[in-house]
C-alpha cells in the first residue's frame, strides 16, 4: 500500500483544499492528513483558530479522498507533523508550491526515503485563502464614503510633504454591497470602500490605481480627520464633525471620475498645501468660515490646474470638486441649513449628506 502524508492548518477549509487533497490521493492508495492542532497555529499565526482543531479534522475526515486525519502538537515551526511522519513513514510527501519548509521537508523525506512531490494549485475557480475569507466574515455590512475639504493628492506617497495636512471627513449615507446611493465615479472614495465591503484590502487596492491613503483611512476612521501627510496615514486630530450637520450638499457634475487618469497632471502642491493647513485649524476650532476659507482655496487650486468652473449655488459659502476633480461629485458648503435645504430642494442632482462617525455619542 502506498501512503501519502500531507500537512497543513486547514484552518477554514476551501476549495483550494479540496482539490489540493484530491490530487494527493491521486499519488498512492491511502492519504494521511496532518492538521495543525490548536497550539500549532497559534504559533504560526499569531492567533486561535478559526475552527477547534477537533472540528477541522472531523471536516477532513468527511472527505472522500481522505482516509486518516491525524492532529499534531507544537515543535519546530513549519514542522508539526514530523513525528507523525517518522512513525507513519509514508512514501510520499505533497507540499503544495508555495510551501515554506520546502528545504526542511526535502531534507526529512531524504532522511526517510520517501518521495517529495510538489502539486501546483490548479483550480478551476478564482483561488482563495482562509486569510481572504476571514476578512470576507469580519467585513462590515455598510460604511460611509468620503468628502475631502482640503490636502488632497498629499497622501499619495510620491507627492506627499512633510508637515502638510489632508483633511476630510466621513459621510452619509452609508453604503453597501446591495444599497448604494450614488452614481460610481463620484470623487469620494467609493472604490476603496467597495474593497472594505468585499474583504479585499482597500490600501492595495487604491496604492494600484495610483491613489494615495486617505480614502481608506478616512472610512475606517470614520469622523472629521486630520492627517499627516506622508509614506502612510498617521491621525493628528479627530472630531465627530456635529458643527457641520445640515451644511453639506453635493451636486453632480455629469461626468464620472477617475484618479487613475489624472494622478500624474501638473497641480499646485503649494497651494494645496496652504488649503491643508488652513482646513486643519479649522477642524480643531469647529469653524465654518475657516472650513469655507479651506475648500475655496482648494478650489482655486483646482481651477489653475484647468478644472471647469462649477455652477454658483446661492447662500453657498464654498465648493470644490471632490478627490481629484474633473468630474464626479461637487462639494457645497453653507453657513446655515436652512440654504443647504433650499439647494437640495432646487437643484438637479444635488443630494444632501451628513458627517458619519461610528462613535457620535461619545469623545471623537
Amino acid at each position: 500500500m502506498k501512503i501519502v502524508m500531507v500537512s497543513g492548518c486547514y484552518d477554514i477549509i476551501h476549495g483550494g483544499h479540496i482539490r489540493f487533497l484530491e490530487d494527493a490521493a491521486a499519488l498512492g492508495d491511502y492519504l494521511v492528513v496532518c492538521v495543525a492542532g490548536d497550539d500549532v497555529i497559534c504559533q504560526h499565526k499569531g492567533r486561535a483558530p478559526a475552527m477547534p482543531a477537533a472540528h477541522r479534522a472531523a471536516v477532513l475526515r468527511a472527505l472522500s479522498c481522505v482516509d486518516e486525519v491525524r492532529i499534531t502538537s507544537a515543535g519546530e515551526l513549519g514542522m508539526d507533523f514530523e513525528r507523525d511522519f517518522r512513525e507513519l513513514v509514508p512514501n510520499v510527501l505533497a507540499v503544495t508550491e508555495d510551501d515554506r519548509y520546502a528545504e526542511d521537508k526535502k531534507l526529512l523525506c531524504w532522511d526517510a526515503d520517501a518521495d517529495y512531490v510538489v502539486l501546483p494549485k490548479a483550480l478551476d475557480i478564482d483561488p482563495i485563502s482562509a486569510t481572504q475569507i476571514r476578512a470576507r466574515v469580519t467585513a462590515p455590512e455598510r460604511v460611509p464614503l468620503r468628502v475631502d475639504f482640503a490636502g488632497g493628492w498629499l497622501d499619495v506617497p510620491r507627492f506627499a510633504i512633510d508637515g502638510a495636512c489632508v483633511v476630510n471627513c466621513a459621510v452619509q449615507p452609508l453604503v453597501s454591497l446591495t444599497d448604494w446611493p450614488y452614481p460610481v465615479g463620484s470623487g469620494m472614495g467609493g472604490s476603496a470602500a467597495y474593497a472594505i465591503l468585499r474583504g479585499r484590502d482597500p490600501y492595495e487596492e487604491d496604492a494600484a490605481h495610483g491613489c494615495g491613503w486617505q480614502d481608506p483611512a478616512v472610512i475606517n476612521e470614520t469622523g472629521l480627520c486630520v492627517w499627516q501627510s506622508g509614506q502612510r496615514p498617521r491621525l493628528e486630530y479627530r472630531t465627530d464633525g456635529h458643527w457641520l450637520d445640515g451644511l453639506l450638499a453635493l451636486w453632480w457634475t455629469g461626468l464620472e471620475h477617475d484618479n487613475s487618469v489624472i494622478v500624474e497632471r501638473d497641480r499646485p502642491y503649494d497651494s494645496i498645501r496652504v488649503a491643508g493647513d488652513i482646513a486643519s485649524d479649522a477642524a480643531h476650532a469647529h469653524d465654518i468660515k475657516w472650513l469655507a476659507t479651506a475648500v475655496h482655496t482648494s478650489y482655486a487650486a483646482q481651477l489653475s490646474e484647468g478644472m471647469a468652473p462649477l455652477p454658483k449655488a446661492e447662500h453657498a459659502v464654498a465648493c470644490k470638486y471632490c478627490g481629484g476633480g474633473y468630474g464626479g461629485y461637487a462639494l457645497y458648503l453653507f453657513a446655515h441649513e436652512t440654504y443647504r435645504r433650499d439647494f437640495v430642494t432646487s437643484t438637479d442632482g444635488a443630494r444632501a449628506i451628513e458627517p458619519y462617525c461610528r462613535w457620535r455619542n461619545a469623545a471623537c
